[in-house]
């Protein structure tokens, strides 16, 4: 049992490290030595370990975790993380100004400059100080639990100085974009020379790739940082303090989070300008990669009264840099298919490095593009960054053209299989045609398996390849018969027992996914993952997807006459209707879960709702569940096309903002007495 003493000597350490860890890893600046810093972290997991009564969540020692976790749970965010709409066009911005000024009806108002760095976005969660929950972006909605490798972001603090006297309680979610550092990147790259192993392209998609690692000790390896940029208190009545996000930024520098000391407060368009130009000038010379900046108009109020669009904010824009240009050859044309049969062009590039990563490759589109620009093999092209991201040709260097060049034909025949190409009236893409077709068999499953459709792990693309030339697979409802051959699956060079063992597990896991992602998964065309979530609550089953006509499926809310004819098409279709049954019998869900019986959906049906204040007997997520499995939306802002304000005690400006606009406002014992109907 620890005495006084040792308990005084751990919370010393613990402090000492901490602040070591803020000045070396936030400020940059910092005052002790390695070899100090390294004996204070081997006492303090010495006396930890000696006294296990001792062990803490927020302790520096458990940055970095010893074991690997399997599986990654699922996150729902209390407010939607919104993507920016983003502009490359000084037109744009002033664009942007105009709308808000038109919005805020010549209300006086300031913006806020910041950088926009290239990495993942995340969340996490304090509950009483304590750092608990840490989640990717994903969908905007939900997303990744990755606690784990959160925690080894050393210029995170784990423990906030309750000191400060900001809040009474530090419930707070903070949001930030987590990224590596140039230096980091090459340092990573050269490890991976060295091993022999495939280089990573770019330190953005290395972050995202890093925080899905299963194993935080490698995460923690990388060196990821962070840097903050949005503060909300997870209790409503203590939001009144929250009014501007430039001192919300101010707020989390005083707790000690890591905040961009390039954050400005201007007055006007014009101040927005001349951020971006000086931002630009030294961008270059920055520690890590940024390909923008983010303008946001300040005022938290003002914020909601703007409201969102589609998926992004109205009080915020994007305003990137203009894409970095290289030139280089253009060896060959290749044509591409993909799994719906859509035959791409590509050029096959000489190589060259260019805006953080080496191009080889880039997408012609179609034919008709490559005419347009008069593209041909053995060009000397100008390519650039798309946002700093997609590779394209801008353009040919005609004085380089080759004396013997020839105009590009496309090819009438599929490079993989040999059909004939079509291309539909009307249409820019030539199809192959052939369902059967290697190419188009492998962008099936490839898409089935991915992520955001039936989630099936350690099937990637290699081992697909690997498994079709085999005859393993055929379609993805063999991806279900798999387990017929486990022995010989386990005898091929280059796999295990546990490897195999793992893929057979998650194949039979992915049974367990939701209606919707078997109908994203199945790859119908124009069909996302937004349309198919729509089909399966408006629809409930795919035997009434099937049946449905062209007219019932285009009265559905959001889903157009290219749509619906898409779906219509699909299931009309007898390969497609005979690959569905085959996954029916494989055992997957071809229904929706209802949480509750519909009972008040013409109350909620298509109704959008807003929560505001505290309520008696449901807590916000009971609510939002109840209105969303009654038909309802639940929105994080009140706007015109809000149909009901829930108030409760101490609900804030929502309830002013409702008032003014005209919008029905009910208590909680009016949403219990509707609920009853």
């Amino acid at each position: 049992m620890a005495d006084r003493s040792i308990i005084e000597k751990v919370k010393k350490l613990r402090e000492k490290i901490s602040d070591a860890d803020y000045k070396y890893y936030v400020l940059a600046q910092p005052d002790i030595e390695d070899y100090e810093y390294d004996m204070m972290m081997k006492e303090l997991i010495e006396l930890e370990t000696k006294y296990p009564e001792l062990a803490s969540p927020d302790s520096p020692s458990q940055r970095i975790g010893s074991d690997i976790s399997n599986e990654f749970s699922t996150v729902i965010h209390r407010v939607p993380m919104l993507s920016l709409s983003n502009s490359y066009d000084e037109n744009d911005l002033f664009e942007f100004d105009k709308r808000v000024k038109s919005l805020l009806k010549g209300e006086k108002f300031n913006y806020v400059c910041e950088l926009k760095f290239d990495g993942a976005a995340v969340s996490i969660i304090y509950r009483d100080g304590i750092f608990v929950q840490g989640a990717t972006r994903g969908d905007g909605t939900q997303g990744d639990e990755i606690t784990k490798n959160l925690k080894t972001i050393r210029a995170l603090p784990l423990k906030l100085n309750s000191s400060q006297g900001i809040f009474k309680k530090l419930d707070i979610e903070v949001r930030g974009e987590v990224f590596i550092n140039k230096k980091d990147f090459e340092r990573i790259n050269e490890k991976q020379l060295e091993a022999g192993d495939k280089l990573y392209a770019n330190a953005r998609n290395t972050s995202a790739g890093t925080l899905k690692l299963k194993d935080s000790r490698i995460v923690a390896s990388r060196h990821l940082n962070m840097f903050c940029y949005y503060l909300l208190h997870l209790e409503d009545r203590e939001n009144s303090k929250l009014r501007s996000h430039y001192e919300n930024m101010q707020i989390l520098h005083k707790l000690k989070f890591p905040v961009n000391k390039h954050t400005e407060l201007v007055n006007d368009i014009d101040g927005v300008k001349r951020f971006y130009e000086s931002i630009e000038k030294i961008r270059d010379n920055l520690p890590y990669e940024i390909d923008g900046v983010v303008i946001k108009v300040d005022s938290l109020l003002q914020q909601e009264r703007l409201g969102t669009i589609a998926k992004s904010p109205r009080w915020a824009i994007a305003y990137k840099f203009k894409a970095k240009q290289a030139i280089t050859k253009l060896k060959k044309i290749t044509l591409q298919v993909g799994r719906i049969g859509t035959v791409t062009p590509v050029a096959e590039l000489e190589p060259i490095f260019l805006a953080g990563s080496t191009i080889s490759r880039a997408t012609l589109h179609n034919a008709d593009e490559i005419k347009r620009k008069d593209i041909r093999e053995g060009d000397y092209v100008k390519i650039e960054k798309g946002g700093d991201v997609i590779p394209k040709i801008v353009e040919v260097v005609m004085e380089k053209r080759p004396k013997d060049s020839k105009p590009f034909r496309m090819s009438g025949k599929c490079p993989v299989c040999g059909t004939e190409l079509e291309r539909p009236e009307g249409e820019a893409n030539y199809y192959c045609i052939n369902f059967q077709c290697p190419a188009q068999v492998q962008g099936r499953i490839e898409h089935f398996i991915a992520r955001d459709a039936m989630d099936i792990e350690g099937l990637g693309y290699s081992i697909v390849e690997k498994f079709i030339n085999l005859g393993f697979l055929h379609d993805v409802t063999d991806i279900y018969k798999l387990h017929i051959h486990e022995k010989e699956l386990k005898a091929l060079e280059g796999f295990g027992e546990k490897s195999i063992d793992n893929i057979l597990k998650s194949i039979e896991d992915s049974k367990q996914k939701p209606f919707e992602k078997v109908i994203y998964a199945i790859g119908i065309r124009h069909v996302g993952s937004r349309t198919a979530a729509i089909l399966a609550k408006k629809l409930g089953s795919l035997d009434k997807i099937q049946n449905a006509s062209k007219e019932d499926i285009e009265k559905i809310r959001e889903i157009g006459p290219k749509i619906a004819e898409s779906v219509y098409d699909f299931f009309h279709n007898r390969s497609n209707r005979l690959l569905v049954e085959k996954l029916r019998k494989s055992g997957l869900k071809f229904e929706a879960e209802r949480k509750c019986e519909r009972s008040s959906a013409s109350v909620f049906e298509d109704k959008t709702f807003v929560l505001t204040g505290t309520l008696d007997k449901f807590s916000r997520e009971e609510a939002k569940e109840l209105i969303e499995s009654n038909g309802g939306r639940v929105s994080s802002s009140v706007s015109k096309k809000t149909d009901y304000v829930l108030a409760g005690k101490e609900a804030g400006s929502k309830l002013e903002k409702a008032k003014a606009l005209g919008i029905k406002v009910i208590t909680g014992e009016e949403f219990e007495s509707m609920l009853k109907k």
